[in-house]
């Protein structure tokens, strides 16, 4: 399917069982509900989706099962998190012939790529496959930045269309416009930056703790593309708190706990990460609960699309 390259594509979890084996059925409804949120796209297999601790096997599964439920109502993304070029190559061209929709394409991980480097990988994985791609740029996270004036290098390659910009910068997104224009869309990659990004003309957000409050995330990014920047800002300052859980080392655990207290999932993880224990547990339960307690109601945004209906589900053969 064509990408529409807007709004919100929440980057999904992968769901886990208490032993750490994979739990389709909980991906899978939880994709539900993104989607009949209003969710435009869903990015599988991202840090979220702690695609470093999936067999190759199971991202396929993960993939497959998402392209299922999705059913062409909003386009699937595989993310393409490889330790080299050529293993990155071949998991787009994998990935392609799956069907996804789209990849989001990582710096090859452990190597800290140079400038030179790190080119020449974008561009023989764009390469290697027809399908449009996301490029991450995560410098705090994976060590290497990829700058307006690469951007402005890679501009030539066609089927690079989108970056996720996660410097935590949010200077980025004029500099990135002021580089290369409209020639990428812009998606905002950090929860607590995202108005101020869709205030400096993001297109998009590949949003994480609205995965837990998926009708505040949409509403949020409907009133900031909508310009209500007004009533955006209360709602936007209720947010916050939760969204700084996206901005620590152990946002995955922190994210999954708050979609198991909202109902939405399960805070399971795979090893090395831990569930959360002690202290910090009471504390980052206690932003949750305060999101929640505090909860503001919600009406829709001007010009907002309506929520997509939850699609009938069938059982899945194991």
């Amino acid at each position: 399917m064509t990408v529409p390259w807007r709004d919100v594509f929440p980057a999904m979890t992968t769901q886990f069982r208490r032993d750490e084996s994979l739990d389709l059925e909980g991906t899978s409804r939880h994709i539900e509900t993104m989607i009949a949120s209003g969710s435009s796209g869903l990015v599988m297999l991202g840090s979220l989706g702690e695609n470093a601790t999936l067999t190759p096997e199971e991202k396929r599964r993960v993939v497959s099962a998402a392209i299922e439920v999705a059913a062409g109502r909003v386009p699937v993304i595989a993310t393409v998190v490889e330790t080299s070029t050529a293993a990155a190559k071949q998991f787009a061209r994998d990935m392609e012939r799956l069907g996804a929709d789209g990849l989001m394409l990582l710096p090859a991980m452990i190597y800290r790529a140079d400038a030179r480097e790190t080119l020449l990988h974008y561009r023989d994985v764009a390469r290697a496959t027809q399908l449009p791609i996301i490029c991450y740029n995560n410098p705090l996270a994976y060590h290497v930045d990829i700058t307006p004036a690469m951007f402005a290098e890679l501009a030539g390659v066609t089927n690079l269309v989108a970056i996720k910009e996660s410097s935590g910068d949010v200077r980025r997104i004029t500099d990135l416009r002021n580089a290369v224009g409209d020639r990428y869309v812009l998606f905002a990659g950090v929860d607590d930056l995202a108005l101020e990004c869709a205030v400096l003309g993001a297109d998009g957000w590949i949003a994480g703790i609205g995965l837990a409050f998926p009708g505040e995330n949409q509403r949020l990014w409907d009133l900031a593309v909508a310009r209500e920047i007004d009533t955006a800002l209360p709602l936007y300052r209720w947010f916050t708190p939760l969204a700084h859980l996206d901005t620590h080392v152990k946002f995955v655990q922190y994210i999954k706990l708050a979609i198991q207290v909202a109902g939405l999932g399960t805070e399971w993880v795979r090893a090395p990460r831990r569930v959360l224990v002690g202290e910090e547990r009471r504390r980052i339960l206690g932003i949750i609960h305060a999101g929640i307690e505090n909860r503001p109601a919600l009406s829709p945004a001007p010009g907002a699309p309506p929520a997509r209906k939850a699609r009938p589900r069938r059982s899945r053969a194991r």
